[in-house]
């Protein structure tokens, strides 16, 4: 900042030295006209015409340097705001990199979620019908045990009911039938009995 204002204030002074040493030329003129004093044979001419000549060649270098500080200045300035736009570009670009991921990372998770409720539902009618077999087997070896247990008891019925008739039937027939014969028609009548009943 310092350097712009040394730099302005140099060409400040070097232009307006130039205008002030080309209007005591000008003076100087108008004086030697009316003197008819040689233009040429002045002390003042020499002066302004070496100051031009100073002035001419300290402000070209000058110039140059001022002009080449702010070529590279603005040089610098651009290659800052072509990185900053590589950034920007560069980071508008991961950006959109992660909100893919993320939007791919919610679809997993839905996808997860949706499978995992297919599986806990398959899982809930899996064990429906594990429970329902198992209900119907236990059901039907109840149904069987009872079946079994009825027969059983037919049976137990049957031969209880063969025990008190062939009890009955000895005893009548003891009674009625005394000797030899009875004893006969006793035991030919038991083993009859048996095949009555089934």
């Amino acid at each position: 900042m310092l350097n712009r204002l040394w730099t302005a204030a140099v060409v400040f002074a070097m232009t307006s030295g130039v205008a002030q040493a080309a209007e005591s030329l000008v003076e100087k003129a108008e004086h030697a006209e009316g003197h008819h004093e040689p233009f040429l044979q002045s002390a003042e001419t020499w002066v302004a015409a070496a100051f031009i000549i100073f002035v001419a060649a300290v402000a070209r270098p000058l110039w140059k340097t001022m002009t080449g500080s702010l070529d590279s200045r603005a040089d610098a300035i651009k290659a800052e705001l072509d990185e900053a736009q590589r950034l920007r570009e560069e980071a508008q670009h991961t950006l959109a990199e992660y909100q893919r991921k993320q939007r791919d990372a919610l679809a997993e998770a839905e996808a997860i979620i949706a499978e995992a409720k297919e599986e806990a539902k398959r899982m809930q009618r899996a064990s429906e019908e594990r429970t329902q077999a198992s209900l119907e087997r236990r059901e039907q070896q109840a149904l069987d045990m009872i079946a079994a247990a009825e027969a059983r008891a037919v049976a137990d019925v049957r031969a209880l009911a063969a025990d008190v008739a062939i009890d009955a039937t000895r005893r009548i027939l003891t009674d009625v039938v005394e000797g030899q014969k009875g004893d006969e028609l006793v035991n030919s009548a038991i083993a009859e009995v048996p095949g009555k009943l089934n």
